[in-house]
């Protein structure tokens, strides 16, 4: 059941990456071309963003596809770490776009502003903002079923992309309603100011992507949620053994949900049989857990 559920999830992976690569694509060729006829640093950086999501998810699916593949001598105990490596370098790489392009709009706000056609960038705003929001929408809702951290990352980086358009369109409003008041020669500040009223929102996604990552890669502890749910399973397999179970650790890499576990009986003796029992226990109880199980047994004294 475990093995089905890792292929559904896996085929439902690549599916999702390659429908986000696809939009990527769209959304990086029509920000690069708006952001330089309406000279907009905003536009450029979304479609800046759109250009490096689309190289992710490209790295992504070539990741996802690497994993599946039968794992070599290079990884005896398989490919699960690749995948949050895939996701910091991912976090990395937003973090180095979102911190040029910060750079940009407090240039352009100490150097007199920028002049932005406005109607244009509305226009571009709007209907980002409705085509973005459907992918976001519909990549999210496909991967309730069977997702992965791959996917997760995916659904942040069009969630940020959502809410860029969003920012756009609503600043680029505001930007033309000023331009039409007494305060007309402060609009040339309005796309360097939304690009700096953003940052602070657009740091902390890549810097919770990297946090995660490193969590996994350093094989700390994983969600307070996650363990309470394995030590549920554990006292449930407890139910059905003469042994008592007791979780030694827990850690999540990738995919593989890694759970290691001591095995305490009074018997001197404890047969083989028994011991096999009270692995499908353990494993029948996190089944649940969308995720690869990889279970270590000590028989403690």
């Amino acid at each position: 059941m475990v093995d089905y559920m890792c292929a559904k999830t896996s085929l439902n992976e690549k599916r999702l990456l390659t429908f986000s690569a696809l939009g990527a694509a769209g959304f990086a060729f029509g920000g690069l071309v708006l952001g330089l006829l309406a000279s907009s640093i905003v536009i450029m950086f979304d479609g800046v963003y759109s250009l490096v999501s689309l190289l992710l998810t490209l790295l992504s699916l070539a990741a996802a596809r690497y994993i599946q593949s039968p794992a070599k001598n290079h990884f005896p105990f398989g490919k699960a770490m690749l995948e949050p490596v895939v996701i910091a370098i991912k976090g990395a790489v937003i973090l180095v776009v979102v911190g040029t392009s910060i750079y940009s709009a407090v240039i352009a706000m100490f150097s007199g502003g920028r002049p932005v056609d406005t109607s244009l960038a509305t226009l571009f705003g709007f209907v980002s903002t409705l085509a973005c929001g459907y992918v976001w929408w519909s990549i999210k809702q496909k991967s309730k079923l069977y997702s992965s951290g791959l996917i997760e990352a995916e659904v942040k980086q069009w969630k940020m992309d959502t809410l860029l358009s969003f920012v756009v369109m609503t600043g680029f409003v505001a930007a033309w309603l000023i331009s039409k008041s007494p305060w007309a020669h402060l609009s040339v500040y309005a796309d360097p100011a939304m690009m700096l009223l953003m940052a602070g929102y657009f740091i902390k996604v890549p810097f919770d992507m990297l946090k995660e990552a490193f969590r996994e890669l350093l094989m700390m502890s994983p969600s307070k949620d996650l363990v309470r749910t394995v030590n549920k399973g554990l006292a449930d397999a407890n139910k059905e053994t003469e042994q008592h179970i007791e979780l030694a650790g827990v850690t999540k890499v990738g995919r593989e949900l890694r759970v290691n576990v001591d095995i305490h009986s009074s018997s001197k003796n404890l047969a083989v049989s028994e011991v096999e029992k009270t692995r499908s226990a353990i494993k029948r109880k996190l089944s649940k857990i969308k995720l690869d199980l990889q279970l270590t047994m000590n028989i403690a004294s």
